[in-house]
C-alpha cells in the first residue's frame, strides 16, 4: 500500500487523524488522478455533514460526477476497495503526512516556478517566485490548537509581565506613544507629503539607534547611498550639512573615529533603484550581509514604502495601486516577523494633506489598506506657522502599542541643517488637542523653548 492510499484510509476511518490533517491537504498533492477524485470527495463529504464518509457513499458521489468515464470510474472503484480500515499510530502518520505535504508543497513550487522563469505563465513575473517557494517551505501542521482560558492562565500572568525587547527613541513622546520603544517584528509608518521630513525622521531615529549600540540597516529606493549618509554625517556630527564639504579631511577623520568610540552598533547603507527592488531583494542581502560581514541588524529603515517593489505583483500591469501598495505593506511586515526587528518605513500624504494642519488616515496616498497592515503610523505635519518656531507637529493615526487618544498629536523641534529632531519644552504641547474629543482647530501659534540647546545635542 503506497503512502497516498495510506491517507486516504486513514482519512474515511480515522476521525480524529481526519480533523487534524484535513485542513493542511490539497488536492494538487496527490499524484493519482483517482486518489486526487477520492481526496475531492471525501473532503466535500466531511465539510457538508461533519462526519466521516463511508465507502459507499464516496462510490456514490465519484458516479454522479461527468468528468469520468467508465474506466475512469472503474480505477476510482478499484482504488475504494482497497482502502483499510487497520489502525496506523496517530502520531507516526500524523507526521508522515506532514513531511509528504511538505515535499509536494515545495515540488509543486519548483514546477510552478520553472513555467514563470520560462515565461510559460503570463499573469506572474520572476518578482513572485521567491514568494512561492517561501510559501512552499512554510507548509506544516499548526500544533496549537488555541488558548484555554483557565488552564493557560499563569502563561497568560507571564505574558502580562514580559519585558519585551524595545528600540527606544531618544525623542520623549514617541517613546510616550509605544510604551518605550519600537518592538521586534512590527512595522512602523510615517505619513507625510514631499520635502516635510520623512527621510529626515528615519536618518535621525538610525542615528539614534546605532548611538545605542545597535545595528541598523538603512535601504533607500530615493535618494543616492552616499546622500544618505551625508545627512546622517551631519546629524551625528552636529555639523550643517551645507559646511560639511568644509570639513577638513583630518577632522573628518577624527569626528568619525571618536564617534566610533562611542558605540558598538554599525550602520550599512544600501541603495536600490526606484520601484526595482522588493522583500526578495531585501532578504538577499540580509543573508549576504550575514554571510559576508557577520552583520545582523536590530532595526531596518526602508526609504520608503510607495517606491519599493511587490513581490508578488508586476508593477504597472492589471493591479490597482491600492492592492499593490497594500501587498508592498504586508511582504514588509512579513520581512519584519521573519527577521525579528521593526521596521521603520514612510509613504506619502495625498494632495490634500499637504499642508494641513489634521492629516487622517484618508491623506493616505494610493492605498488606504496601509493602515491595516502598520502596527504603528503616524502623520509628520509641518506648516509655515510650525516652521517659523523650528517645530513638526506629529499625530497618531494608528497604535497597537498604547491607546491611540493618549498623546494624539504633539510637537517635536526640528533642525533641519543638521538633519535632527530634538524634544521641546512640554509646556509647548499644551494647546494641541490630545484627546480626540474636541474638534476645534489646533493654534499652531505658541512660543516655547527648547529643552535642550543644538549646543547640548554634540555627540563629539
Amino acid at each position: 500500500m503506497n503512502l497516498e492510499v495510506t491517507i486516504l484510509s486513514n482519512l474515511m476511518y480515522h476521525e480524529k487523524y481526519a480533523r487534524k490533517v484535513l485542513p493542511f491537504l490539497k488536492s494538487d498533492y496527490f499524484t493519482d488522478r483517482s486518489n486526487k477524485i477520492i481526496f475531492l470527495e471525501i473532503h466535500e463529504y466531511i465539510s457538508q455533514y461533519d462526519a466521516l464518509p463511508s465507502v459507499n457513499a464516496i462510490g456514490i458521489e465519484c458516479q454522479e460526477r461527468n468528468d469520468l468515464n467508465e474506466d475512469q470510474f472503474k480505477e476510482v472503484i478499484q482504488v475504494l476497495n482497497v482502502l483499510s480500515d487497520d489502525p496506523a499510530d496517530y502520531d507516526w502518520i500524523v507526521d508522515t503526512t506532514e513531511k509528504w505535504c511538505q515535499e509536494r508543497a515545495i515540488y509543486l513550487s519548483l514546477m510552478e516556478s520553472v513555467k514563470i522563469a520560462d515565461g510559460q505563465d503570463s499573469t506572474r513575473d520572476k518578482g513572485s517566485i521567491p514568494q512561492i517557494l517561501a510559501d512552499a517551505l512554510a507548509v506544516g501542521f499548526d500544533q496549537h490548537i488555541g488558548h484555554d482560558y483557565v488552564s493557560d492562565a499563569e502563561e497568560r500572568y507571564d505574558f502580562y509581565h514580559r519585558v519585551e525587547n524595545k528600540i527606544p527613541f531618544d525623542l520623549e513622546f514617541f517613546n510616550k506613544i509605544t510604551k518605550g520603544g519600537l518592538t521586534n517584528k512590527s512595522l512602523n509608518i510615517a505619513l507625510a507629503g514631499t520635502g516635510v521630513g520623512k527621510s529626515l525622521f528615519m536618518c535621525h531615529v538610525a542615528s539614534a539607534t546605532l548611538l545605542q549600540g545597535k545595528n541598523v540597516l538603512y535601504i533607500t529606493c530615493e535618494m543616492a547611498e552616499e546622500k544618505i549618509a551625508e545627512r546622517i554625517d551631519a546629524n551625528l556630527l552636529n555639523i550643517n550639512i551645507q559646511k560639511l564639504a568644509d570639513l577638513p579631511k583630518n577632522m573628518f577623520q577624527k569626528k568619525i573615529q571618536n564617534l566610533s568610540k562611542k558605540t558598538q552598533g554599525k550602520l550599512i547603507i544600501k541603495e536600490y533603484p526606484t520601484a526595482s527592488a522588493h522583500v526578495g531583494h531585501f532578504r538577499a542581502l540580509l543573508n549576504d550581509l550575514s554571510l559576508k560581514k557577520s552583520f545582523r541588524p536590530d532595526i531596518i529603515f526602508i526609504d520608503y514604502l510607495n517606491i519599493c517593489a511587490s513581490s508578488r505583483y508586476r508593477q504597472g500591469g492589471t493591479i490597482n495601486s491600492y492592492s499593490y501598495i497594500k501587498s508592498i505593506a504586508e511582504e514588509l511586515r512579513g520581512l519584519a516577523v521573519e527577521a525579528n526587528v521593526p521596521i521603520v518605513s514612510a509613504t506619502q500624504t495625498t494632495r490634500s494633506g499637504y499642508g494641513s494642519t489634521d492629516v487622517d488616515l484618508t491623506d493616505t496616498s494610493e492605498s488606504f489598506g496601509l493602515p491595516a497592515t502598520a502596527d504603528l503610523m503616524f502623520a509628520l505635519i509641518s506648516t509655515e506657522e510650525l516652521e517659523g518656531m523650528n517645530q513638526i507637529m506629529v499625530k497618531q493615526l494608528k497604535n497597537r502599542y498604547n491607546d491611540l487618544t493618549s498623546n494624539k498629536r504633539f510637537c517635536v523641534g526640528i533642525d533641519r541643517a543638521k538633519m535632527r529632531l530634538y524634544d521641546v519644552e512640554e509646556s509647548a504641547q499644551d494647546d494641541l488637542i490630545d484627546n480626540g474629543q474636541s474638534e476645534e482647530k489646533v493654534d499652531l501659534v505658541k512660543r516655547f523653548t527648547a529643552k535642550k540647546t543644538f549646543q547640548d545635542l554634540k555627540y563629539d
